[in-house]
């Protein structure tokens, strides 16, 4: 979230800051990356419970996504809307 932010990426808000209080950096993790990334802790299927878009088994807030040499190239896709 903080790279996309840092980059002016369009569709990522992240109104708390990577704080995980919100649900505005919700992505959809590309299907060749899912093993990547890791599984979604607990509290992001709170926090993706209030996502404005369709919640699938590949969304995941990218606040929680740490980023690593091995994720060099991650795509993720964004949703239609954030609020």
């Amino acid at each position: 979230m903080q790279t996309a932010l840092a980059n002016d990426v369009d569709g990522i808000v992240g109104e708390c800051g990577g704080a995980m209080m919100c649900a505005t950096c919700h992505c959809y993790v590309d299907e060749a990356w899912t093993d990547r990334t890791g599984p979604r802790h607990e509290r992001e299927d709170d926090m993706l419970e209030g996502a404005a878009s369709e919640v699938t088994a590949a969304s995941r807030l990218s606040c929680q996504i740490r980023l690593t040499p091995d994720l060099d190239g991650l795509v993720v896709h964004l949703p239609d809307e954030q609020f």
